[in-house]
Protein backbone atom coordinates (compact mmCIF):
# COMPACT_ATOMS: atom_id res chain seq x y z
CA UNK A 1 0.00 0.00 0.00
CA UNK A 2 1.37 3.47 -1.15
CA UNK A 3 1.74 6.49 1.52
CA UNK A 4 -1.30 8.31 -1.21
CA UNK A 5 -3.39 5.40 -0.72
CA UNK A 6 -3.06 5.48 3.11
CA UNK A 7 -3.54 9.20 3.21
CA UNK A 8 -6.33 8.02 1.37
CA UNK A 9 -7.73 5.56 3.61
CA UNK A 10 -7.58 7.28 6.68
CA UNK A 11 -8.99 10.37 5.51
CA UNK A 12 -12.11 8.23 4.33
CA UNK A 13 -12.22 6.17 7.50
CA UNK A 14 -14.51 8.67 9.36
CA UNK A 15 -17.31 9.08 6.53
CA UNK A 16 -16.51 5.20 5.94
CA UNK A 17 -17.48 4.55 9.64
CA UNK A 18 -20.72 6.92 9.08
CA UNK A 19 -21.89 5.53 6.08
CA UNK A 20 -21.81 1.80 7.70
CA UNK A 21 -23.77 2.53 10.57
CA UNK A 22 -26.14 4.12 8.40
CA UNK A 23 -26.31 0.67 6.40
CA UNK A 24 -27.04 -0.95 9.84
CA UNK A 25 -29.83 1.86 10.40
CA UNK A 26 -31.48 0.84 7.27
CA UNK A 27 -30.79 -2.90 7.33
CA UNK A 28 -32.57 -3.10 11.30
CA UNK A 29 -35.51 -1.04 10.54
CA UNK A 30 -36.12 -2.48 7.19
CA UNK A 31 -35.95 -5.80 8.74
CA UNK A 32 -38.43 -5.11 12.03
CA UNK A 33 -40.71 -3.58 9.85
CA UNK A 34 -40.29 -6.72 7.05
CA UNK A 35 -41.17 -9.07 10.16
CA UNK A 36 -44.05 -7.26 11.22
CA UNK A 37 -45.42 -7.14 7.53
CA UNK A 38 -44.52 -11.12 7.25
CA UNK A 39 -46.65 -11.64 10.76
CA UNK A 40 -49.80 -9.87 9.19
CA UNK A 41 -49.14 -11.22 6.14
CA UNK A 42 -48.96 -15.15 7.01
CA UNK A 43 -51.83 -14.44 9.28
CA UNK A 44 -53.98 -13.58 6.14
CA UNK A 45 -52.18 -16.25 3.96
CA UNK A 46 -53.83 -18.94 6.87
CA UNK A 47 -56.64 -16.69 7.04
CA UNK A 48 -60.17 -18.76 6.68
CA UNK A 49 -61.50 -15.69 4.86
CA UNK A 50 -60.71 -16.22 1.09
CA UNK A 51 -60.22 -12.12 0.01
CA UNK A 52 -57.75 -11.68 2.74
CA UNK A 53 -55.71 -14.84 1.61
CA UNK A 54 -55.91 -13.60 -1.91
CA UNK A 55 -54.83 -10.27 -1.05
CA UNK A 56 -51.93 -11.92 0.80
CA UNK A 57 -50.84 -13.94 -1.62
CA UNK A 58 -51.16 -11.39 -4.11
CA UNK A 59 -48.56 -9.01 -2.13
CA UNK A 60 -45.83 -11.92 -1.32
CA UNK A 61 -46.18 -12.65 -5.43
CA UNK A 62 -46.38 -9.59 -6.91
CA UNK A 63 -43.54 -8.13 -4.82
CA UNK A 64 -41.39 -10.79 -4.80
CA UNK A 65 -41.13 -10.75 -8.46
CA UNK A 66 -40.13 -7.19 -9.26
CA UNK A 67 -36.61 -5.93 -8.57
CA UNK A 68 -35.72 -4.61 -5.11
CA UNK A 69 -33.25 -1.68 -7.59
CA UNK A 70 -36.85 -0.93 -9.79
CA UNK A 71 -38.97 -0.14 -6.49
CA UNK A 72 -36.34 2.09 -5.43
CA UNK A 73 -36.32 4.06 -8.55
CA UNK A 74 -40.09 4.15 -8.86
CA UNK A 75 -40.66 5.48 -5.32
CA UNK A 76 -37.52 7.70 -5.15
CA UNK A 77 -38.31 9.48 -8.80
CA UNK A 78 -41.83 8.89 -9.23
CA UNK A 79 -43.04 8.43 -6.25
CA UNK A 80 -43.01 12.49 -5.41
CA UNK A 81 -44.55 13.81 -8.21
CA UNK A 82 -47.39 10.89 -7.90
CA UNK A 83 -48.07 11.75 -3.92
CA UNK A 84 -47.71 15.36 -4.74
CA UNK A 85 -50.72 14.77 -7.54
CA UNK A 86 -52.99 13.06 -5.07
CA UNK A 87 -52.38 15.78 -2.60
CA UNK A 88 -53.17 18.85 -4.35
CA UNK A 89 -56.25 16.60 -5.22
CA UNK A 90 -57.77 16.45 -1.96
CA UNK A 91 -56.43 20.16 -1.60
CA UNK A 92 -53.64 20.27 -0.03
CA UNK A 93 -51.06 22.52 -1.07
CA UNK A 94 -47.23 21.70 -1.70
CA UNK A 95 -44.82 19.42 -3.05
CA UNK A 96 -44.37 16.12 -1.37
CA UNK A 97 -40.86 14.92 -1.12
CA UNK A 98 -39.28 11.37 -0.31
CA UNK A 99 -35.65 11.25 1.13
CA UNK A 100 -33.19 8.44 0.76
CA UNK A 101 -33.66 7.35 4.10
CA UNK A 102 -37.54 6.60 4.10
CA UNK A 103 -37.03 5.20 0.38
CA UNK A 104 -34.56 2.43 1.31
CA UNK A 105 -36.59 1.49 4.29
CA UNK A 106 -39.77 1.77 2.80
CA UNK A 107 -38.99 -0.11 0.00
CA UNK A 108 -36.24 -2.85 1.76
CA UNK A 109 -39.01 -3.40 4.37
CA UNK A 110 -41.78 -3.87 1.91
CA UNK A 111 -39.73 -6.58 -0.22
CA UNK A 112 -38.52 -8.00 3.14
CA UNK A 113 -42.52 -8.36 4.02
CA UNK A 114 -43.69 -10.19 1.33
CA UNK A 115 -40.46 -12.71 1.86
CA UNK A 116 -40.78 -12.94 5.13
CA UNK A 117 -44.80 -13.77 5.01
CA UNK A 118 -43.62 -17.27 3.22
CA UNK A 119 -40.99 -17.59 5.55
CA UNK A 120 -43.71 -17.58 8.71
CA UNK A 121 -46.22 -19.23 6.74
CA UNK A 122 -44.28 -22.18 6.13
CA UNK A 123 -43.01 -22.27 9.80
CA UNK A 124 -46.41 -21.85 11.22
CA UNK A 125 -47.54 -24.70 8.99
CA UNK A 126 -45.20 -27.11 10.59
CA UNK A 127 -46.48 -26.46 14.34
CA UNK A 128 -47.99 -30.03 15.22
CA UNK A 129 -51.91 -29.74 14.29
CA UNK A 130 -52.39 -31.23 18.04
CA UNK A 131 -50.53 -28.49 19.87
CA UNK A 132 -52.92 -26.07 17.98
CA UNK A 133 -56.16 -28.18 19.00
CA UNK A 134 -54.94 -28.70 22.57
CA UNK A 135 -54.78 -24.66 22.87
CA UNK A 136 -58.34 -24.53 21.57
CA UNK A 137 -59.96 -27.30 24.02
CA UNK A 138 -58.13 -25.39 27.03
CA UNK A 139 -60.05 -22.30 25.84
CA UNK A 140 -57.07 -20.23 25.10
CA UNK A 141 -57.55 -16.55 23.87
CA UNK A 142 -56.69 -15.65 20.58
CA UNK A 143 -53.61 -13.60 21.68
CA UNK A 144 -52.63 -16.57 24.44
CA UNK A 145 -52.85 -18.84 21.83
CA UNK A 146 -50.54 -17.11 19.70
CA UNK A 147 -47.72 -15.81 22.18
CA UNK A 148 -47.60 -19.34 24.01
CA UNK A 149 -48.32 -21.65 20.90
CA UNK A 150 -48.10 -20.23 18.00
CA UNK A 151 -44.19 -18.41 18.60
CA UNK A 152 -42.77 -20.92 20.19
CA UNK A 153 -43.38 -23.33 18.00
CA UNK A 154 -42.53 -21.36 15.03
CA UNK A 155 -39.49 -20.10 15.66
CA UNK A 156 -37.14 -23.10 15.33
CA UNK A 157 -38.53 -23.60 11.95
CA UNK A 158 -38.16 -19.92 11.15
CA UNK A 159 -35.17 -18.46 12.10
CA UNK A 160 -32.90 -20.49 9.69
CA UNK A 161 -35.10 -18.35 6.84
CA UNK A 162 -35.00 -15.22 8.85
CA UNK A 163 -31.05 -15.64 9.28
CA UNK A 164 -30.97 -15.82 5.05
CA UNK A 165 -33.43 -13.17 4.85
CA UNK A 166 -31.06 -10.77 7.02
CA UNK A 167 -28.16 -11.73 5.38
CA UNK A 168 -29.66 -10.72 1.62
CA UNK A 169 -30.83 -7.39 3.37
CA UNK A 170 -27.15 -6.27 4.54
CA UNK A 171 -26.59 -6.86 0.63
CA UNK A 172 -29.24 -5.27 -0.46
CA UNK A 173 -29.02 -1.97 1.01
CA UNK A 174 -25.82 -1.33 -1.69
CA UNK A 175 -28.67 -0.60 -4.01
CA UNK A 176 -29.37 2.28 -2.02
CA UNK A 177 -26.07 3.68 -3.87
CA UNK A 178 -28.22 4.54 -7.15
CA UNK A 179 -30.26 7.00 -5.30
CA UNK A 180 -27.13 8.66 -4.02
CA UNK A 181 -27.49 8.26 -0.17
CA UNK A 182 -25.07 7.91 1.42
CA UNK A 183 -25.22 4.49 2.86
CA UNK A 184 -21.83 2.31 2.89
CA UNK A 185 -21.31 1.21 -0.64
CA UNK A 186 -22.20 4.50 -1.69
CA UNK A 187 -19.56 6.19 0.15
CA UNK A 188 -16.98 3.51 -0.49
CA UNK A 189 -17.67 4.23 -3.92
CA UNK A 190 -17.19 8.16 -3.45
CA UNK A 191 -13.82 7.10 -1.88
CA UNK A 192 -12.56 4.90 -4.71
CA UNK A 193 -13.24 7.75 -7.41
CA UNK A 194 -11.63 10.40 -5.46
CA UNK A 195 -8.44 8.66 -4.89
CA UNK A 196 -8.56 6.02 -7.66
CA UNK A 197 -7.53 3.73 -5.67
CA UNK A 198 -10.02 1.32 -6.31
CA UNK A 199 -9.26 -1.97 -4.89
CA UNK A 200 -8.27 -0.73 -1.59
CA UNK A 201 -11.41 0.65 -1.15
CA UNK A 202 -13.87 -1.89 -2.65
CA UNK A 203 -11.46 -4.82 -0.73
CA UNK A 204 -12.05 -2.82 2.48
CA UNK A 205 -16.09 -2.52 1.63
CA UNK A 206 -15.66 -6.36 1.25
CA UNK A 207 -13.98 -6.66 4.60
CA UNK A 208 -16.75 -4.18 6.04
CA UNK A 209 -19.55 -6.46 4.48
CA UNK A 210 -17.67 -9.60 5.77
CA UNK A 211 -17.58 -8.88 9.17
CA UNK A 212 -21.45 -8.01 9.53
CA UNK A 213 -22.56 -11.28 7.48
CA UNK A 214 -20.34 -12.86 10.10
CA UNK A 215 -21.68 -11.14 13.27
CA UNK A 216 -25.10 -11.63 12.08
CA UNK A 217 -25.10 -15.46 11.50
CA UNK A 218 -23.12 -16.15 14.85
CA UNK A 219 -25.74 -14.47 16.58
CA UNK A 220 -28.48 -15.97 14.72
CA UNK A 221 -26.58 -19.38 15.13
CA UNK A 222 -26.71 -19.16 18.96
CA UNK A 223 -30.62 -17.22 18.67
CA UNK A 224 -31.56 -21.08 16.94
CA UNK A 225 -29.91 -22.70 19.70
CA UNK A 226 -31.41 -20.55 22.11
CA UNK A 227 -35.06 -21.48 20.80
CA UNK A 228 -34.28 -25.08 20.34
CA UNK A 229 -33.00 -25.32 24.05
CA UNK A 230 -34.66 -28.56 25.49
CA UNK A 231 -34.90 -30.12 22.22
CA UNK A 232 -33.64 -33.53 20.79
CA UNK A 233 -30.06 -32.95 18.79
CA UNK A 234 -30.49 -33.87 15.56
CA UNK A 235 -27.86 -36.51 14.88
CA UNK A 236 -25.37 -35.59 11.80
CA UNK A 237 -24.94 -38.10 9.38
Amino acid sequence: MNQVSQEGLIDWAGPIAEGALTTIEIAVLSYAIGLVLGLIGASARLSPWAPLRGLATAYSTAVRAIPELLLLILLYYAGPPALTAIANALGFAGNVTINGFVTAVGVLAFVQGAYMTEVLRGAILAIPGGQLEAANAFGFSPWARFSRIVIPGMLPNAIPGMSNLWLILIKDTALVSVIGFNELFFTIQQAADSTRAQFLFYAAAGVIYLAMTLTSTALFARLERYVRRGQPATEEA
